[in-house]
């Protein structure tokens, strides 16, 4: 017998009565553990006598008459010593009374009996409204996600479940079976407001300058102390000499990320005609130093109309291409000297100091470069007017195309394959003006021309100016100046707080972002990563869509904050 109280001894009693043998001495049907004072011992006198006669309907609910059925009910066993108090411990599931031996089948389990009292009219009238806002907001989300899917942009939606969407292949069959890609750039062509007041323009423009200015000044210095130092004592060599110099910066003409984005500055000293090249490098937050990149020489043109001519004063403009032996400098880096030409391109010209000299006036164009000038505009022209409304679509996928084709990874093709990529792409152009051109640049007579110097050749390249932001946000995403970033990096960085499509609701900053990274990887060569060259192709691609360089400028400042 339950030492606990009278009324457990009658629940013990009761249990006890539907038990059989194989429920075992002192266990129930109902998973109620009997109790017996041979176990557990007397109810130490801190545990309240279990009195069910106080158990009772909760005031409000007494007409709520029936209890919904359960295919299995909760059980908690007893203490099973005085000393430790365990009424968590759950019990195995307990066998039907009816049908001990037999687990019900899911079809009898849900099935309600029909023997269930009548529920109340105060449980009706709960479940009816219950019933009522489950239909109403039901319809109010279906409203919403209708009106969404209305004013989200096409490009911008999701396919309904279940249809698969087939990706555009990129191949020579159907390089340009889909718009999705130029319409994903749309998103950028409308992030042109301005992301600043031109008050605060004009303070980070004066910082800008101001860093520039230190930048450039510490060059000077060090290219003083550079040569000044080894200067013999008989040498004519001083210091005004020197300070009569032309200041220019420039970058690598190079598809490698870390070259292409070395900030060279550069001099070219009036009075002997020579020049020389530093490179501007950054060591940790505070630490920045000159190295000679080209040390100074009389040098002269390797490529080109101009080939074997000595440089002048009127060399040097922006836009202009200085041209180098990699063989004669052994101090350029691994990547550079993988070439034997390397090509500087003039960025920015100190125009003050190129006024001053007598002999600044440019020197004039034969006729052959005259006529190979009007050539290459000839096709620009052409094939930039095909361009205009696919410019995106067509540079991201013309650059990853190219590299498919190109087999031995050279990154030269021959005539012919260079005339299929593009009639693939529809830039043909006629006959006469592709053997002009193929001329110009195949100089060494090897039947093969680099593929992206002939893309920039006929189609042309966007002006320093906007090409100096767009190297400006790639080095933003890449200080190590690695060459390539990942897809999750540019993600960070690209901000879309301000665009007008999400501020006005039509589109979240996710789906923005997504359609971006997606039109990026368009060009990517790797998955995960993209590499300058093709971060560059981007934007070559927008920059032929966009003609004022202010609204271009202002959609690299808004998503870059450069």
């Amino acid at each position: 017998m339950c030492q606990w109280g009278p009324d457990a001894q009658r629940l013990d009693a009761k249990a006890g009565r539907h038990g059989n043998a194989r429920d075992g001495p002192g266990r129930s049907r109902q998973g109620w553990r009997i109790c017996s004072s041979a176990v557990h011992g007397p109810r130490p006198d801190d545990v309240p006598v279990l009195d069910l006669t106080r158990l009772g309907d909760i005031d409000g609910e007494s007409d709520l008459s029936y209890t919904p059925i359960m295919t299995e009910k909760p059980r908690m066993a007893s203490p099973d010593s005085t000393s430790m108090v365990s009424w968590g411990t759950s019990f195995p599931a307990s066998h039907s009374l009816h049908q001990p031996h037999c687990q019900l089948h899911l079809v009898e389990e849900l099935t309600v009996p029909e023997n269930l009292p009548t529920p109340s009219e105060r449980f009706r009238a709960k479940y009816q409204q219950y019933k009522e806002e489950m239909k109403t907001n039901y319809k109010q989300h279906v409203q919403q996600m209708t009106q969404k899917r209305k004013a989200e942009p096409l490009h911008l939606q999701h396919p309904p479940a279940g249809l698969q969407t087939q990706e555009p292949i990129l191949d020579d069959k159907t390089p340009e079976d889909s718009t999705s890609v130029n319409e994903k750039a749309n998103l950028d062509r409308r992030y042109t407001r301005k992301p600043d007041s031109e008050q605060q323009y004009m303070r980070k423009l004066a910082a800008e300058d101001l860093a520039l200015e230190k930048r450039k000044q510490t060059v000077v210095e060090q290219v003083l102390v550079d040569h000044l130092s080894r200067v013999k004592t008989s040498s004519t060599l001083t210091e005004n000499l020197l300070s009569n110099k032309l200041r220019f910066d420039a970058r690598i003409i190079s598809t490698n990320g870390r070259d292409a984005c070395r900030e060279l500055i550069g001099f070219f000293f009036a009075f002997d005609k020579s020049l020389t090249v530093y490179e501007y490098r950054r060591f940790g937050k505070n630490r920045t130093n000159a190295l000679p990149f080209i040390q100074r020489d009389i040098y002269c043109h390797h490529y080109g109309r101009r080939k074997r001519r000595q440089y002048d004063v009127g060399d040097f403009y922006v836009g202009a291409n200085l041209t180098f032996l990699t063989t004669e400098h052994v101090s350029l880096p691994a990547s550079v000297q993988a070439k034997n030409l390397l090509t500087l391109r003039i960025t920015s010209i100190d125009e003050i100091a190129k006024r001053s000299f007598t002999t600044s006036a440019e020197p004039s164009l034969s006729k052959q470069e005259i006529d190979d000038r009007n050539t290459l505009l000839s096709a620009q022209r052409l094939l930039r007017e095909k361009l205009k409304n696919r410019g995106v679509r067509t540079m991201t996928r013309l650059g990853k195309f190219l590299w498919q084709q190109d087999s031995s990874k050279s990154r030269v093709l021959a005539k012919t394959e260079l005339k299929k990529v593009l009639k693939v792409f529809h830039l043909e152009l006629p006959d006469e003006v592709f053997e002009l051109i193929w001329v110009l640049l195949d100089q060494d007579c090897s039947g093969r021309v680099d593929y992206h110097q002939f893309v920039h050749a006929i189609i042309g390249e966007m002006n320093e100016f906007r090409k100096a932001y767009v190297r400006k946000a790639y080095m933003k995403l890449d200080p190590n100046k690695t060459g390539s970033i990942s897809v999750n990096d540019i993600s960070k960085f690209y901000n879309l707080k301000k665009h007008p499509i999400v501020l006005s609701g039509e589109a979240s900053e996710q789906q923005v972002r997504s359609a971006f990274l997606d039109t990026l990887q368009e060009c990517s060569t790797r998955p995960g990563e993209v590499t300058y060259c093709e971060f560059e192709c981007y934007y070559e691609g927008l920059s032929l869509e966009i003609e004022s360089t202010e609204d271009f400028v202002n959609i690299l400042r808004n998503c870059w904050g450069v």
